[in-house]
């Protein structure tokens, strides 16, 4: 016991002196590591040094935050540009072709005077009417019930295919449908001392007519597999459909857009919104007719209705958000969207239209409403029983009650679009003659001058004005105020010059002018 004192002693001497010499070593070798963290954690910096970039960063920011607010104006007011011309179908045009009729049944009485019959908008209103009466006689001898059992009896992968499949031929059809009908138009109206070097207006007749039932058989397919989505018991069929939507950001905000394409997409959102609101009207309608128009069923069915438009608008907004964002457009462009679509429906209201309105808007947006309409006549038809004198009275007041409200909705919409067109400056543009005029006189001055000269002109105007640039620099129209023609220099001295076409105008834009890029 005496002697554990003396042995602990050396031990404790060895181990200070270890201490002491590491924090020696560690005083003199890891000083730096010292400064460094007492550096890090007291050093300063100054964001004004960098104060353009920051400022183009916050200004990103607010840019995002006004998109919702500027493409909910614009979706809005395209939404009441296609119910305008939904109702157009409904309202009007059977009275305009009842006019017509009245005008050709009165001739032989009043005595015939001038080179026409009817003027040529009669004669596309008489068309018009008589395609939605042979297609709704064909359309009766579809079987809705029939349909839906056959699409309900499927698996639910393979109606998430067909869903996607429909989608694509809706499109496709959509893209050239309103050529179809435009070409049955000029053939039918085009002037009698012409040269007729095409097939005549019965065959493009009986091409319209097919085209219209081909794409409401589309249509009705898609709303009967919507309301097998509504009806399956687990919603997994909806929320995969819905959950499609999602991947449209995917494939849009990762691609080059400007400002032409961006509109492209945007109209073509106006549509898709416009359609799938008639398409859940169509489901409810379906839906009540099944459970006796029930009251109580149709808060059933409010839940999975708003789903889908809540899913619709937030995949617009959040897909609009970072394609204006990743491509540095202004949220100001919307603005510039929505002239151009007020100034397609004042054009239409002067004495020199050279269109109707609804035929603007379905080659702007894409939008046809003769097949959608149709098949909103089929089910109304189908799903609502009319018998005895207070059933018609109720038809009858119904109907009134949609010319005021076609009525109203264009005055608002003709006022609005005054006051965008004034804001916009496109007053002017109002009094230009019809595009065939203005090609035909730039074509006959451009005939007078010989080629060579006028080659030569346009290569040094062109030359002196611009600098050569690489032809991959635009995917798509320029997006600012490039309205020259552009030289690209094919890579010799002065050889193999062309000229490149100059930007399009919005108002020349419709809904499948661009391919450069993949629109939506």
């Amino acid at each position: 016991m005496t002697n554990c004192p003396l042995e602990r002693a050396p031990t404790l001497q060895s181990a200070s002196t270890t201490a002491f010499y590491v924090w020696s070593l560690f005083a003199a070798v890891d000083l730096s590591l010292f400064r460094f963290i007492t550096t890090e954690l007291t050093r300063g910096y100054f964001l004004e040094h960098n104060e353009a970039k920051y400022t183009e960063r916050r200004e990103r920011v607010y840019t995002c935050l006004r998109i919702p607010k500027e493409l909910e104006k614009l979706m809005t007011f395209g939404f009441f540009l296609c119910l305008d011309a939904f109702l157009y179908v409904f309202t009007l045009l059977p009275l305009r072709v009842i006019l017509a009729l009245l005008r050709l049944l009165t001739l032989p009485c009043c005595g015939f005077s001038g080179s026409r019959l009817l003027q040529p908008a009669q004669v596309c209103d008489v068309l018009k009417g008589f395609i939605m009466v042979l297609c709704y006689s064909m359309m009766s001898y579809v079987d809705y019930s029939m349909m839906y059992h056959l699409i309900r009896g499927q698996s639910v992968i393979k109606l998430y295919i067909i869903y996607n499949m429909l989608e694509v031929a809706d499109r496709l059809f959509s893209s050239f449908g309103q050529d179809i009908l435009d070409a049955l138009y000029w053939t039918a109206t085009e002037p009698k001392e012409k040269k007729r070097a095409h097939i005549g207006v019965i065959p493009h007749f009986f091409m319209a007519v097919l085209y219209v039932f081909l794409h409401a058989i589309l249509i009705m397919v898609q709303a009967t597999t919507l309301n097998v989505a509504f009806n399956s018991h687990n919603k997994s069929l909806l929320t995969i459909m819905m959950s499609n939507n999602f991947v449209e950001i995917k494939g849009s905000v990762f691609k080059k857009f400007e400002k032409n394409n961006l509109f492209q997409m945007s109209n073509s959102d106006i549509k898709e919104r416009f359609t799938n609101c008639i398409l859940l009207l169509i489901v409810c309608l379906r839906n009540m007719e099944q459970f006796s128009w029930n009251a109580d069923h149709l808060w059933v069915l409010f839940p999975d209705v708003v789903m889908v438009l809540a899913s619709e608008v937030t995949v617009d907004v959040v897909k609009h958000a970072f394609i204006t964002k990743f491509n540095d457009i202004s949220a100001d462009v919307y603005g510039e969207y929505k002239a151009s679509l007020a100034f397609d429906l004042v054009s239409s209201r002067q004495k020199n239209a050279y269109t109707d309105y609804s035929d603007s808007v379905s080659r702007r947006m894409g939008f046809i409403p003769l097949p959608l309409a149709l098949l909103l006549i089929r089910v109304v038809s189908s799903s609502v029983k009319i018998q005895g004198s207070l059933s018609f009275m109720c038809v009858l007041l119904f109907y009134l009650g949609m010319i005021t409200l076609k009525v109203l909705n264009s005055i608002v919409l003709l006022g609005t679009s005054c006051i965008f067109v004034k804001e916009a400056n496109m007053e002017e543009k109002l009094f230009d003659p019809p595009p065939s005029a203005v090609s035909s006189q730039a074509t006959s001055e451009e005939e007078g001058l010989p080629d060579n000269v006028e080659a030569a002109n346009l290569v040094q105007s062109s030359a002196s004005a611009l600098p050569k640039i690489d032809s991959d620099t635009f995917l798509t129209t320029p997006d600012e105020d490039e309205e020259k023609i552009i030289i690209i220099n094919t890579g010799q001295d002065g050889d193999g010059l062309e000229p490149r076409r100059p930007k399009k105008d919005l108002l020349e834009i419709d809904r499948f002018t661009i391919c450069g890029n993949r629109i939506d």
